[in-house]
């Protein structure tokens, strides 16, 4: 069907053609915007979740700094920082901003907390993406997500 309609088309643009009358007919227009439409429709979705998963990543590399930043502070003071909830860069202590912690704009929170006992302290930070997602590292494992926090 789609050949028979395009060789119909065609056919009608040659006879316009030896009219000498240019342009296009509405249907050969139609047929444009049509797959112009499509076309967005595939490709907004798309675009969308790539901007979701670069959001979520920009909380995976907080929590990275921010586990780095932990684990120094932590070898200069033989201790653990204070356990903490930080919902903005300005939040963050002098000190871990100078260990290289850093929260930007797509990470809606970092909570720090703290466990273990005096000779085998543990801590744990997760975070939260402003597209809802958690994500959490610890002393002992990298940053993961979701329900294995």
């Amino acid at each position: 069907m789609y050949f028979a309609l395009m060789g119909k088309l065609d056919a009608r643009r040659k006879g316009l053609l030896e009219d000498k009358e240019k342009g296009f007919t509405l249907i050969e227009l139609l047929v444009v915007v049509i797959i112009i439409g499509i076309l967005a429709a595939i490709a907004i979705p798309v675009y969308l979740g790539v901007q979701n998963n670069a959001k979520d990543s920009s909380v995976k590399s907080d929590l990275t700094n921010f586990k780095t930043a932990v684990v120094s502070m932590q070898t200069t003071n033989g201790t653990l920082p204070a356990a903490a909830t930080y919902t903005s860069t300005n939040a963050l202590t002098a000190d871990l901003k100078g260990a290289g912690a850093s929260q930007g704009s797509d990470t809606s929170s970092i909570a720090y907390t703290t466990g273990g006992t005096a000779a085998a302290p543990t801590f744990r930070v997760v975070g939260t993406s402003s597209t809802g997602k958690t994500f959490c590292a610890s002393d002992s494992s990298g940053v993961v997500s979701g329900s294995t926090c």
